[in-house]
């Protein structure tokens, strides 16, 4: 990891990508319940937590880079919403982590790591 970039502002990122991926869960379960009317959508709790996980990101996205850093550092970094999307999606809906998947997961965390050196 480059020295100029904050280990503080790299953790924010990561919580960032965990939020991310809440929040597409969020949307997802919200969207399964929604009863497809415009009301259904803005009454949604579920929804509205998931906007609500996004503003939270967009929050993080803007202290870290206040803090410092690259964007080809901390940006890369948020590619970890996919492994974490992998990972709720197996927790709440079972759906299963082939090998394939765990070498994408490979190959996502190695090409972060290149992004930041």
């Amino acid at each position: 990891m480059v020295s100029s970039t904050p280990t503080l502002s790299v953790l924010m990122f990561l919580s960032a990508a965990l939020l991310g991926a809440l929040g597409s869960y969020l949307y997802k379960s919200g969207a399964d319940s929604a009863s497809g009317t415009l009301a259904g959508y803005l009454l949604n709790t579920r929804l509205l937590a998931g906007v609500c996980c996004y503003i939270v990101v967009m929050i993080l996205f803007v202290a870290a880079y206040r803090r410092g850093g690259s964007l080809t550092v901390l940006y890369p970094t948020y590619a970890s919403t996919f492994i974490f999307a992998a990972f709720i999606g197996k927790w709440a809906y079972d759906t299963p982590i082939t090998a394939v998947n765990v070498i994408g997961m490979i190959l996502l965390t190695a090409g972060m790591y290149l992004m930041g050196r």
